[in-house]
């Protein structure tokens, strides 16, 4: 791909024998998964999903391009995307949660945790792993009762200071 890319899933197993995969979901679209969607892998490779049904937390996907478990085994680890042009409108205001890559944070008292070095998918909600300069990791819950406000232009995001969940003040 030649544009910036967003990740939908990542292949965490082979299924049966016939070429299905166990998909980790992180996607928010519900029209991703469906027959004749197209994915791409970290190598820049697209896949064409065939079928797709749920499987616990997961999804269990076959794609065109994949007919075997052998094949589906190599597959096993890759992450999947789609470029950022693909993603569907959000409202005015609304961002998407691997835009927050990058910001650098800080507590309401002005006080810096680090910057966001990576979204994590969870099934309940994402975290935030901020990273500080000193290489100490806060995990932040990615939720209104946690983040106040997020600037994209301004690369920044303002956190509420819980005790506990975010780093401790040096001393």
């Amino acid at each position: 791909m030649t544009e910036p890319a967003v990740t939908v899933g990542r292949i965490t197993k082979a299924h049966g024998v016939r070429g299905e995969v166990a998909v980790e979901n992180r996607s928010d679209n519900p029209d991703r998964w469906v027959p004749g969607g197209v994915v791409f892998d970290d190598d820049g490779r697209s896949f064409t999903v065939r079928t797709v049904r749920p499987h616990g937390p997961r999804l269990l996907v076959t794609f065109e391009e994949i007919d075997d478990r052998t094949a589906a085994e190599g597959l096993v680890g890759r992450t999947l995307q789609v470029p950022e042009s693909w993603l569907p409108p959000l409202p005015e205001g609304s961002w998407w949660s691997y835009e927050a890559t990058g910001c650098v944070v800080r507590t309401e008292t002005g006080r810096t945790l680090g910057t966001v070095a990576e979204v994590l998918a969870y099934p309940a909600q994402d975290l935030w792993r901020v990273v500080a300069d000193d290489g100490s990791e806060t995990l932040i819950p990615a939720v209104d009762a946690f983040i106040v406000s997020v600037d994209l232009a301004g690369r920044s995001a303002v956190v509420r200071d819980v005790p506990g969940l975010t780093a401790a003040e040096p001393t």
